[in-house]
C-alpha cells in the first residue's frame, strides 16, 4: 500500500534551521523516506529553494523558501504493540535534566544510542517515539552500546551547533569512570585514553 504526502509544501527557513545542508533538512522533514529517494528528488529538481534547483550540499540560509514535493512511500505494517514499548517507557525514567534546548539522560548499558547495523531501536528513536510532538531531537555525542552514562540530546539546532563547537574547542570535558572487580596483579595501573 502506498501513502502520499497530500500536496507541495513550502517551508520558510528560520535562523535556527539556517546553516544545514538541504539533504539533511529534507531528512527531518520527510521522516521515513529513504535517503535514496531524497537524493532522487533533489537530482530531478523537484525540490527547489527560492524557486531554483539546488545541489544536495546546498546550505540553507534564513529566509530561504524550500519547495518540498509530495512524496510517495510504501506504508510499513505497524505492529499492534511495539517490542520496544518497555524500553521507550523506561527512557522517561532516566531523564536527568531537560529545558527548552537540551535533554540529558542516563543511558543504560546494553542500549544503542541509535538504530542501524541490524538494530531497529536506539535511544534517539525511543525519544522520538516518547516525544512525537518534538520538532527536533538529535544526539550531541554518542556512547557505545555497552557503555552507560550521561548522554546529551539537543532539542534545537542552535543548541546542537553550540554544543558541537564546545566539544570541538575542548570547552566541554568528558570524563569516563571504569568500575572493575578483582585484584590487580601489581600495585598501580593507569590508563590514559
Amino acid at each position: 500500500m502506498k501513502t502520499e504526502t497530500p500536496s507541495v509544501k513550502i517551508v520558510a527557513i528560520t535562523a535556527d534551521e539556517a546553516g544545514q545542508r538541504i539533504d539533511n533538512f529534507l531528512r527531518t522533514q520527510l521522516k521515513g523516506v529513504p535517503k535514496s529517494m531524497i537524493y532522487r528528488i533533489l537530482r530531478k529538481g523537484e525540490v527547489r529553494v527560492n524557486k531554483k534547483r539546488i545541489k544536495p550540499e546546498y546550505k540553507l540560509e534564513a529566509g530561504d523558501e524550500v519547495r518540498i514535493p509530495p512524496v510517495r512511500v510504501a506504508e510499513r505494517e505497524e505492529e499492534a504493540v511495539s517490542p520496544h514499548l518497555q524500553k521507550v517507557a523506561a527512557l522517561a525514567d532516566v531523564i536527568l535534566y531537560e529545558d527548552d534546548h537540551i535533554l540529558v539522560l542516563n543511558k543504560p548499558s546494553g542500549t544503542a544510542v541509535h538504530g542501524g547495523s541490524g538494530l531497529s531501536f536506539g535511544v534517539i528513536e525511543g525519544l522520538r517515539a516518547l516525544r512525537p510532538e518534538a520538532r527536533f531531537l538529535e544526539l550531541v555525542h554518542r556512547l557505545d552500546r555497552d557503555t552507560s552514562g550521561v548522554l546529551l540530546v539537543a532539542k534545537k539546532r542552535s543548541a546542537l551547533r553550540s554544543l558541537h563547537e564546545q566539544l570541538r574547542e575542548k570547552g566541554m570535558q568528558k570524563d569516563y569512570l571504569a568500575l572493575v572487580r578483582g585484584q590487580w596483579q601489581s600495585h598501580v595501573k593507569s590508563v590514559q585514553a
